[in-house]
């Protein structure tokens, strides 16, 4: 019996229901992504308890053991990178990111697929952010699906690369939330590091939709303040 409240029925059932027009050769596309969304959310499940078996003194030997593979192979795979700060609701934006790439046939990550990660993402603070002041989640979208390069010829397998200037967006997104005293990256620290980033496709989308960086950071600011201090009343 699998340890996962999930099985295949359930899942076959949700895609069918999802498109119900669609004929077998789109369902097999759509199956595809999401078999891919599925192996992202496992490796970040991995990466969570590999740190932290990391925090109570575990050796690479041992989780490698743990895992199956060499020590080796579970430093490259599992060692702390870029995301290791990032909350949980950002880091499945990230996977977000990334099957929105996927799903427009990008052969690459760019700061507007990161955009439509956190509108995919609606229990985070950038969602609610974005959505206050546009008033239309719809809105932000079309804005995103105007400024976006065209469809590519065929979908990518497998890991998909970010753009330099999505990286830049996740450094900008560290030194948003150390900028902020927090000890943590949220889907807020995101959207501040892709206004930041002026080369990226999703500042001129943010700016368009009249958003500004030093705007979006005073409402962030404020937004955490007021839910630490509710959390500790």
């Amino acid at each position: 019996m699998s340890p996962l409240d999930i099985s295949l029925a359930d899942l076959i059932a949700r895609l069918d229901e999802e498109l119900p027009e669609a004929d077998q050769l789109a369902r097999i596309s759509e199956a595809r992504l999401r078999a891919q969304t599925l192996s992202d959310l496992g490796d970040q499940l991995i990466d969570h308890y590999v740190s932290k078996a990391k925090q109570t003194g575990a050796s690479w030997t041992e989780i490698g053991d743990a895992i199956g593979v060499s020590k080796q192979a579970a430093q490259q795979r599992h060692a702390p990178a870029a995301f290791e700060r990032f909350t949980n609701l950002n880091r499945h934006s990230i996977v977000l990111a990334q099957e929105a790439a996927r799903t427009h046939k990008h052969d690459s990550i760019g700061t507007e697929h990161m955009l439509l990660g956190l509108l995919g993402e609606p229990r985070g603070l950038a969602y609610e952010v974005l959505v206050a002041k546009t008033e239309s989640e719809q809105r932000i979208r079309e804005a995103i699906e105007e400024a976006m390069a065209p469809a590519g010829a065929k979908a990518l397998r497998g890991h998909i690369a970010f753009r330099p200037e999505s990286k830049e967006a996740i450094e900008q997104a560290h030194r948003a939330s150390a900028d902020l005293g927090h000890d943590w990256v949220g889907t807020e620290h995101t959207l501040l590091g892709l206004i930041r980033t002026e080369q990226g496709l999703a500042a001129q989308i943010l700016r368009n939709l009249g958003f500004t960086a030093d705007e979006l950071r005073e409402t962030v600011k404020s937004e955490i303040t007021e839910r630490l201090a509710a959390r500790d009343k």
